[in-house]
C-alpha cells in the first residue's frame, strides 16, 4: 500500500460530497475556502459570501499538524483579519520540526463555538482496521492515549456486523449519544474502506445541535495504489509533497504527464546515487517491489520508488523510462558494481504490455552508449495483454543492446527477478 497525503480542505470536500451516501441520518454543513500562493482572500467573496458574514478560523494547510502550537492557527477572526493574517504569511518560510518549507496554502473555514472535543481515527493495518475513539480529543491527545478505546475490525467483516462490533466497542463518554455517533463511525468506516483511505483521522471534531458533525481538523492519507478503481470518486484530487520535501525536476516533470494522462504515472527518487532502479508497472505491484528489496536487505541502494499503470500511451511510457535512465546513469556505482534496473509488475488486468513495452525500448536504445558505461545489468518480467509480443520485443532488444538482459512472463514469480539481480 502507497500512503499518499491529501490536504484537509479535500479531505473535508470528500467528506462533504458523499455526506448524504454514507451519513443519511446526519448533517455536516461544509463551508471552506483554499487560498493558495498568488491569490488573496477577497478573490473568494463572490463564490462564498459567508466570509464576510461570520467568523472566521484560518490555518495552512500544507500536510504538517500541531499548527496550533506553532501559532499557525488564528480563530473567531472577522475577515479583513484573516485577510491580513494570510498575506502577512503567504510565501513566508517556517520550520516545523526539522522540515523547513514556505506557507503556500491556507484553509479558511468558519469559526464555531464549541464546548466537547472528540478525537477518531480509523487506521488501515495487515490484518484488518482498526479505530480509534477518544472523549478528550484535541492538541494533546498523544498525553491523554490511555482515554482512547480501540475497535479493531478484522478483514472480509460484513457489513451487517459492523454495527454490533462498534456498538461494544464505544467508551463510556459515547453511549450517551449512541444514537448518532454509532451511525457516524459506521457510516465513516464505509467511506474509509469504498474510497481506499489509509488513515483518516479527525482531531478534534464535535457533535452540535439537531444532528450536526463538525470535523475541525482532518489528517486523510490515501491508498494511491487504488487509484484506478477510484479516480472517479476522487476527482480532482492532489497529492502535495510533504512538507519540507521539494520535488526534484525529474519528479516534477513526471508530475506534469501524470496530470495530463488518464494513466497513472509516478515517480520519487530516494538516492540520486543509487544501484538499483525500478520501472514498475501497477502501484501494487510497485510497493512488493520495493517491499522485497527492502527484504533483502538492499534498501539504500534503491535509487527510486514510482510506478506506471492505467495503460500509459507509448510515448508516455517512452517519456517516463527515459527519465529513470537519466537517473540511472549519471554515475557509476563507487564500488564498481553493475547498475540493476528492474523492469517488473504482476498480471494487467487491461495495460498492453507490447505498446508500453515500445515506449521502454525506445528509451533503452537512446541510452543504450549510458547503460553499458555504468555496467548496467536489466531484468524483466510481466504478464498481461500482449505480453508474448512484449517479451519477444525484449528478448529481440537484448541481442542488439549490447547490455544483459534476462526477460521472464507470468510463470516466473512476480519478484524472483530482484532475487536474481541481487544475487549476481
Amino acid at each position: 500500500m502507497a500512503q499518499r497525503g491529501i490536504r484537509e480542505f479535500d479531505g473535508k470536500r470528500l467528506l462533504k460530497k458523499y455526506w448524504d451516501t454514507y451519513f443519511p441520518t446526519l448533517k455536516y454543513d461544509f463551508k471552506a475556502v483554499l487560498v493558495e500562493e498568488g491569490h488573496q482572500l477577497k478573490e473568494y467573496l463572490e463564490d462564498h459570501p459567508w466570509l464576510k458574514e461570520e467568523k472566521l478560523v484560518v490555518k495552512p494547510d500544507q500536510l504538517f499538524g500541531k499548527r496550533g502550537k506553532h501559532g499557525l492557527v488564528l480563530l473567531n477572526a472577522d475577515f479583513d483579519e484573516a485577510s491580513a493574517w494570510i498575506s502577512e504569511r503567504m510565501g513566508k518560510e517556517v520550520t516545523i520540526g526539522k522540515a523547513t518549507d514556505k506557507l503556500t496554502h491556507f484553509l479558511v473555514e468558519p469559526f464555531v463555538s464549541h464546548k466537547e472535543e472528540l478525537y477518531m481515527a480509523i487506521v488501515s493495518d495487515r490484518e484488518g482496521d482498526k479505530i480509534y475513539l477518544s472523549e478528550k480529543g484535541g492538541v494533546d491527545i498523544e498525553e491523554v492515549w490511555e482515554t482512547v478505546r480501540e475497535i479493531f475490525i478484522p478483514v472480509l467483516t460484513p457489513q451487517e456486523k459492523l454495527s454490533e462490533i462498534i456498538t461494544s466497542g464505544l467508551p463510556n463518554g459515547f453511549e450517551e449519544k449512541k444514537d448518532i455517533f454509532v451511525p457516524f463511525i459506521y457510516g465513516l468506516y464505509r467511506f474509509f474502506s469504498d474510497l481506499h483511505f489509509a488513515y483518516l483521522e479527525l482531531n478534534p471534531f464535535t457533535i452540535l445541535h439537531k444532528q450536526m458533525v463538525l470535523p475541525f481538523d482532518l489528517v486523510a492519507r490515501l491508498d494511491d495504489t487504488a487509484h484506478f478503481e477510484c479516480a472517479e470518486k476522487w476527482g480532482d484530487i492532489t497529492f502535495p509533497a510533504p512538507f519540507g520535501r521539494k520535488l526534484t525536476p525529474e519528479e516534477e516533470y513526471i508530475r506534469s504527464i501524470d496530470e495530463k494522462s488518464g494513466a497513472s504515472l509516478k515517480l520519487t527518487v530516494l538516492n540520486p546515487k543509487g544501484r538499483i532502479w525500478t520501472m514498475v508497472a501497477g502501484g501494487g505491484a510497485s510497493v512488493v517491489y520495493t517491499d522485497t528489496i527492502t527484504d533483502l536487505g538492499a534498501s539504500e541502494e534503491l535509487g527510486n520508488y514510482g510506478e506506471y499503470s492505467g495503460n500509459p500511451t507509448t510515448d508516455e511510457t517512452y517519456e517516463y523510462a527515459k527519465t529513470i535512465l537519466d537517473l540511472m546513469t549519471r554515475e557509476k556505482d563507487p564500488k564498481g558494481r553493475p547498475k540493476v534496473l528492474l523492469i517488473g509488475g504482476g498480471i494487467a488486468n487491461f495495460t498492453d504490455v507490447a505498446r508500453t513495452f515500445d515506449g521502454i525500448i525506445k528509451a533503452l536504445q537512446e541510452y543504450k552508449e549510458k547503460l553499458k558505461d555504468v555496467n548496467a545489468k536489466i531484468y524483466v518480467r510481466r504478464g498481461g495483454p500482449n505480453y508474448e509480443k512484449g517479451l519477444a520485443k525484449m528478448r529481440r532488444l537484448g541481442e542488439t543492446l549490447g547490455v544483459p538482459i534476462e526477460v521472464y512472463g507470468p510463470g516466473t514469480h512476480m519478484t524472483r527477478i530482484v532475487k536474481m539481480a541481487l544475487a549476481d
